[in-house]
């Protein structure tokens, strides 16, 4: 995707802790009728569609005050259910900066975005990190998804490229929504994996506190 081709005008699902990253492919569960027909008109036009995280988890707010960063994803899958819903797949593409809002006809919210900051999302340019540098955040990491109970295909993930698993491994981490925010808005992948470091130190801190073996 060429820079020209970024709509300077989207339409912005905001999804309190959920997040995408560039590169990383999600599912998602369309069953709000606003968010029906931002699908419908998405899927006329350009099947691009903008995911941002609103600054505080009550959704119930009509007009949730948004964060300033977000990321553009392309729907790349769509399905519809016997009930109505759209299952559909959405690959980030490149992080954008909220401009402002724009009055709109439709139930959903539009904004206009500037991608200026984050051109390098949609670059080829592989960024030099050490799996080594990585193997004792994913060892981290592992310890803190197996206490949570959450199950991840660790194979699967390291036939990725370095940056797709550090940014999936942060979409499905069970940080808090601050804390994802905090890696979306990561200017580089080295910047992300010492944050991502940080985080984990201080749940490690928690988790482990009260197991130490004597």
């Amino acid at each position: 995707m060429h820079k020209i081709d970024l709509p300077k005008k989207i339409p912005i699902f905001p999804l309190s802790n959920f997040i995408i990253f560039p590169k990383a492919t999600v599912p998602l569960n369309i069953f709000e009728p606003r968010y029906i027909e931002m699908i419908n008109e998405s899927m006329k036009t350009n099947k691009l569609v903008g995911m941002i995280q609103p600054r505080s988890s009550n959704d119930d707010q009509i007009l949730p005050v948004l964060y300033d960063i977000g990321c553009l994803g392309k729907i790349t899958s769509f399905k519809e259910s016997d009930d109505g819903r759209y299952l559909i797949e959405l690959k980030g593409l490149i992080r954008f900066k909220v401009l402002k809002e724009i009055n709109s006809s439709h139930k959903y919210r539009e904004f206009e975005v500037d991608y200026k900051d984050f051109h390098q999302d949609i670059g080829n340019k592989k960024e030099e990190l050490k799996f080594s540098d990585l193997e004792l955040i994913f060892k981290d990491f592992k310890s803190l998804f197996e206490k949570r109970g959450f199950i991840i295909n660790w194979k699967e993930l390291e036939k990725q490229s370095l940056d797709e698993t550090i940014n999936a491994l942060a979409m499905a981490s069970p940080f808090s929504l601050e804390e994802k925010q905090v890696l979306l808005e990561a200017k580089n992948l080295d910047i992300r994996k010492n944050k991502i470091s940080e985080i984990l130190s201080t749940y490690s801190y928690d988790v482990f506190n009260n197991t130490t073996i004597q």
